[in-house]
């Protein structure tokens, strides 16, 4: 049984790694591409509240429409927000990730890490070369 859902965007870095940190613990999750198979109203409603995050904070602000059409402005209510997010999925900030220890938007990648219900299986080092999981599959701590 598959109890992990990831909402991805192969495109996007932080997504691919989150993907191979999930997949370094040996699960296969469910990879939802959201931008060819978006949410209905329900699910992302359900994603944020589970998420704990303000609308605003779950918008992608780069390479999206969001200064376009104006989205900075307060008059948007939350209901409205996630309209535009509806009718434009690049607008949801991404990965997020389904788990049964928690929902979250992994960014950055390793914020996985907190929500994952087996560990990792191995070292993991992102596309860039940062070390994230030593050999032994501990956190590799930052100074």
């Amino acid at each position: 049984m598959n109890d992990i859902t990831i909402y991805h965007n192969p495109a996007c870095g932080t997504s691919r790694n989150m993907l191979a940190l999930i997949r370094n613990t040996g699960d296969e999750p469910t990879v939802i591409e959201y931008l060819k198979t978006p949410p209905d109203r329900a699910t992302l409603k359900q994603l944020i509240a589970a998420m704990g995050m303000p609308v605003r904070e779950v918008m992608r602000r780069k390479g999206t429409p969001y200064a376009e059409l104006g989205l900075d402005d307060a008059k948007w209510s939350d209901d409205e927000l996630i309209g535009f997010m509806l009718q434009h999925p690049i607008l949801i900030n991404r990965p997020i990730v389904v788990t049964p220890l928690g929902t979250r938007l992994c960014r950055p990648s390793e914020a996985v890490l907190d929500i994952l219900p087996r560990p990792q299986q191995g070292a993991f080092s992102k596309e860039d070369g940062e070390a994230v999981i030593d050999a032994k599959g501990q956190r590799v701590v930052k100074p």
